[in-house]
């Protein structure tokens, strides 16, 4: 099982709550977190906290079938990343990794989304966050906002939308 697919309550936050931002939830269920493949809006996001804890130099990983399409080593601050052209129907995957106590905002201004996320001091988070939305098959950037004490890296994918789940599979799982 994928590491994305963990999250069950992600799917209800992005059809409930505005469906341009992710979002994210600390059950960890083990049910699948798909977005929708269609030209409406749709995000997820899914916090994978590791008992091993990555080191935050090292960009998250991509899941076998998915493509490189930018990645930033460990940096603090602001920054600017840009990503390469995908192919048609393809998802653009956001995978963030995190150390340090403070916020940080991820934007993919080229179709308008963006998501914030909390990093915690002494411990390393993953949030990956997969965009299906007409207009991501194209190049662009994605801007990070984060305060100097917020130690990140980053990898922006293309692959495959999730699958979506219905409502009544994903309430019944709670």
């Amino acid at each position: 099982m994928s590491r994305r697919t963990r999250a069950a309550l992600i799917l209800a936050c992005a059809t409930l709550i505005v469906p341009l931002t992710g979002c994210s939830s600390g059950h960890d269920d083990n049910k699948a977190s798909p977005a929708t493949r269609s030209s409406e809006p749709s995000a997820k996001a899914t916090p994978t906290p590791s008992t091993t804890q990555p080191a935050v130099q090292q960009p998250p990983e991509l899941d076998a079938g998915e493509s490189l399409a930018g990645r930033q080593k460990a940096t603090t601050g602001n920054a600017t990343l840009a990503f390469s052209k995908g192919k048609k129907g393809d998802a653009l995957i956001v995978a963030v990794r995190c150390r340090g106590a403070g916020k940080i905002k991820v934007a993919v201004r080229s179709v308008h989304i963006s998501f914030p996320l909390e990093c915690q001091a002494g411990e390393v988070s993953t949030t990956y966050n997969q965009v299906a939305v007409k207009g991501v098959e194209g190049d662009g950037v994605v801007s990070v906002e984060a305060s100097s004490a917020v130690h990140w890296s980053m990898t922006i994918g293309r692959g495959t939308p999730a699958a979506e789940e219905s409502p009544t599979s994903t309430a019944e799982s709670l």
